[in-house]
C-alpha cells in the first residue's frame, strides 16, 4: 500500500460568503461542491478545486461563525500551498495581490522551488508554489470559466507544512506507518530556527510532500478561523482504505474507522503531536449528484441528509454571490 499524495486540505472560515468571494473571485478556483458539515449541518462545507475537483486539487472550508481567530503555534498545519504552472505565474500573482491589497511576501525559494506566501482576509496562511521544475504527481486543470488566465491558474494543492515541538514521533508515523520517505531539507525563513525537513510519498513532487518545521518558541496552536482543520492523503479505492484501517488498528492508534463522506470514503486519526490526518479515496467524486457543468450551483446533500433539506436550508445564510461567476 502506498499513499498517492495529498487528497485535500480542510480549513476553517468564520464567514462562508467572504470565503466564497475570496477563493472564487480573487484566486479563481471553482466551487465544486456547496454542502454542509455532515457532523454539524447548520454550517456550510465548501469545496474548491480545479475543473472537476479532482483529488489533489481540493481546498475545503468548514464555516464556524462563532470561532475566534486562529492563534498560530505548534501541533498544527501551519501553512498550505497551491501549485501554479511556473515562475511567470508567481509574478502574475504578485501583481494581482498588490492590485487587490492581499497581504503577501516577496517571491523566495523554498525546497528548490520559487514560491510566494500570502494570507487571505482571515489570515489563513497560504503559499503559491511554482511547478517550473517539479516532477511527480501531476497537477489539475484550471477551470476554463475562471477569471484568472489558464496559464496562471491554480493547478491544485502543493506541500503542507506541519509545525511541531517534537518532530520525532510525527516523523515515525509518516515514515514507518504511512510510508513517507525523507527527501531533503531547506532553511527556515525564520532566523535561528532548524532546517525544515521534506518528506514525500507516492510519485513524489509538490503534490505529495509534507514539510516538518520544528519550533520551541511557540505555544500550542489554538484553532479558529484562519486555521487549518486537517489534511487528507490519497488512497486509491475502498478496498485499499479498509486495508489501511486494519493496518492502523494493528498498531493501536485510535481512529474513526470507515466513514462514508459520499463523495469519498475516509479514515481519520491523530498523529502523536495531535494533528488530524485523514485518508480519503479518490472516488466516487463530485459529479456523483450534480452535472459536471453545474457543480456547486445549488446546495448538495448526501442521501442520508436529504430528508432534512428544508430544515437545513432554513438555517443557512445565502452566499450572496452567484456561484461560479
Amino acid at each position: 500500500m502506498q499513499l498517492k499524495g495529498i487528497h485535500h486540505v480542510s480549513a476553517i472560515t468564520g464567514t462562508a460568503a467572504g470565503n466564497f468571494d475570496f477563493y472564487t473571485q480573487l484566486l479563481g478556483l471553482r466551487l465544486v461542491k456547496k454542502t454542509v458539515n455532515q457532523d454539524e449541518t447548520s454550517v456550510y462545507h465548501l469545496f474548491y478545486g480545479d475543473e472537476k475537483g479532482n483529488p489533489g486539487t481540493e481546498l475545503t472550508f468548514f464555516e464556524f461563525p462563532m470561532t475566534g481567530k486562529n492563534r498560530a503555534g505548534t501541533s498544527s498545519i501551519s501553512s498550505l500551498s497551491l501549485r501554479v504552472a511556473g515562475d511567470a505565474a508567481l509574478r502574475y500573482w504578485k501583481e494581482r495581490f498588490e492590485q487587490f491589497s492581499v497581504d503577501h511576501d516577496d517571491i523566495v525559494e523554498r525546497a528548490g522551488r520559487q514560491t510566494i506566501a500570502f494570507r487571505d482576509f482571515e489570515g489563513q496562511r497560504l503559499v503559491l508554489v511554482s511547478d517550473e521544475h517539479n516532477e511527480g504527481v501531476k497537477g489539475g486543470i484550471p477551470w476554463e470559466k475562471s477569471m484568472v488566465p489558464a496559464e496562471y491558474g491554480i493547478l491544485g494543492l502543493g506541500p503542507v507544512q506541519l509545525t511541531v515541538k517534537n518532530p520525532e514521533p510525527t516523523v515515525l508515523v509518516l515514515t514507518q506507518l504511512m510510508g513517507f520517505r525523507e527527501k531533503g531539507k531547506y532553511p527556515s525563513t525564520i532566523a535561528g530556527q532548524p532546517d525544515i525537513v521534506v518528506y514525500e510519498t507516492g510519485e513524489g513532487g509538490s503534490g505529495a510532500e509534507v514539510h516538518i518545521e520544528e519550533r520551541h518558541d511557540l505555544p500550542r496552536e489554538q484553532q479558529g478561523h484562519g486555521g487549518v482543520h486537517h489534511v487528507a492523503f490519497r488512497v486509491d479505492n475502498d478496498e485499499e482504505l479498509r486495508e489501511w484501517i486494519e493496518h492502523i488498528r494493528g498498531v493501536r492508534i485510535p481512529n474513526s474507522g470507515f466513514v462514508d463522506r459520499y463523495y469519498f470514503r475516509s479514515l481519520y486519526f491523530r498523529e502523536p503531536n495531535g494533528i488530524l490526518f485523514e485518508l480519503a479515496t479518490d472516488g466516487p467524486g463530485f459529479a456523483t449528484d450534480e452535472d459536471i457543468n453545474h457543480l456547486g450551483e445549488s446546495l448538495a446533500l448526501p442521501p442520508f441528509l436529504e430528508p432534512q433539506r428544508a430544515q437545513i436550508e432554513s438555517r443557512l445564510k445565502p452566499l450572496h454571490t452567484k456561484p461560479n461567476e
